[in-house]
């Protein structure tokens, strides 16, 4: 395995839409670890191929472990997904970005999904995800069609610079301060 260099949100390889994966195999696999180490040596809970310049679609995506939800704590890899549905009830929770180091902010989705996609073998498969990890994938669905989670804000109120101290916990700071 290896640690990929992950893009900033000033790429444009961000904003474009990935393509479909054709081909799955050893390299494909490779990738998908390389995506995984990638995601847990930055500290994240999912990441997609745009993010370290592949423009394929493919996502990773880990929660942490909680005793009550059997999804979490697994490392997930989904290929060509394509929500299918959609729940009606909406939650507005707190994302950040590998690609956006240093922000965090408010955004709205979906509490449940229904995705189809493949596995990294080829196998089709559907799964029903929701929480904190419905959030996870319809952060990384929206980045193969080049869409970052501040496309989401639409009050900057919304949005919070944050620094990390020594022990990893966050200082927020006031968006506000930041107007020029």
């Amino acid at each position: 395995m290896a640690v990929r260099k992950i893009l900033y949100a000033d790429n444009p390889k961000l904003r474009q839409k990935a393509k479909k994966v054709k081909v799955f195999g050893p390299q494909l696999r490779q990738l998908a670890n390389d995506m995984i180490e990638t995601m847990r040596v930055s500290n994240g809970v999912g990441l997609a191929g745009p993010q370290i310049g592949v423009l394929q679609r493919i996502f990773v995506a880990e929660i942490p472990e909680e005793d009550d939800d059997p999804l979490s704590g697994k490392p997930f890899v989904i290929v060509n997904p394509e929500i299918t549905k959609r729940s009606a009830e909406m939650e507005e929770g707190q994302e950040g970005c590998l690609s956006i180091p240093g922000w965090l902010g408010e955004v709205n989705r979906h509490h449940s999904i229904e995705i189809k996609a493949r596995t990294v073998t080829g196998k089709p498969i559907k799964m029903k995800v929701s929480g904190f990890l419905a959030r996870v994938f319809q952060h990384e669905n929206d980045h193969l069609d080049g869409i970052l989670f501040v496309d989401h804000i639409k009050d900057p109120e919304k949005l919070w610079r944050v620094q990390t101290e020594d022990d990893g916990s966050y200082v927020f700071e006031d968006i506000n301060a930041l107007a020029v």
